[in-house]
């Protein structure tokens, strides 16, 4: 039976089975050859002559544009700004002008009225004489009023009426209070609003000190007196 088979695959090979085998050796041949080729080394890469590896990155050459914000710029003060006047306050190149009301100094009764014009007792010097102001009942200690908005003009001690402030009102018309305290509340310069505190009912005058506690309240007008009944409101 073994001779027999082995008669057969020498007339296989003997024919053309010589022919086959070979094809099938070079078509062997031929696949490992691809299959090395196709299976090179991951590591190696074909690089173009042109193109570096260097991996750094060249800065560019445009500086990136500057993000934007919504920031509100600063105000700023104009020079204008400087000028607003805070509500209450004067400069120094205001005009006065007349009061067109007026207040009283202090609220009390008349202890002794204006007269100019006829003689008047004077209870404290025991004479008759004029007197130019009115003299106003008020408790020692309390505070006396600007009767309207005007600039302190003097403040002095007289030598009959004590401690007198005057106050400049525009056009020409002051007012004065004596037998204050001996130190106001104000000084030379001061822009006071009508109702401000001045000072304080003292006991300094004294050509009046025989009356009651009071401040002499006194008003002219170009520098003449007069009587101060007709600004006062009744």
């Amino acid at each position: 039976m073994e001779n027999n088979k082995t008669g057969k695959l020498d007339k296989f090979f003997a024919g053309k089975g010589f022919y086959i085998v070979l094809a099938l050796c070079v078509l062997v041949i031929g696949v490992s050859a691809y299959s090395l080729a196709s299976h090179e080394s991951p590591g190696t890469v074909d690089i173009d002559p042109g193109i570096t590896l260097d991996n750094t990155r060249p800065a560019p050459t445009d500086s990136p544009a500057a993000p934007e914000t919504n920031d509100v710029p600063p105000k700023t003060v104009s020079a204008d700004d400087s000028d607003i006047v805070a509500a209450g306050t004067w400069s120094e190149d205001d005009v006065w002008e007349e009061p067109t009301s007026w207040i009283w100094p202090v609220m009390g009764d008349v202890e002794r009225g204006y007269t100019m014009e006829a003689l008047a007792y004077d209870v404290t010097m025991a004479d008759w004489r004029t007197h130019d102001g009115v003299d106003i009942l008020a408790q020692q200690g309390e505070v006396v009023c600007a009767a309207a908005d005007g600039e302190v003009e003097s403040i002095e001690q007289d030598d009959l009426y004590g401690t007198t402030v005057v106050i400049s009102h525009g056009n020409g018309i002051k007012t004065v209070y004596s037998n204050l305290a001996d130190t106001p509340t104000v000084a030379v310069g001061d822009k006071v609003k009508s109702g401000a505190v001045i000072g304080s009912v003292g006991k300094t005058a004294i050509c009046e000190i025989g009356q009651g506690s009071h401040i002499h309240f006194a008003m002219s007008k170009d520098g003449q007196s007069i009587d101060p009944m007709n600004y006062l409101p009744a």
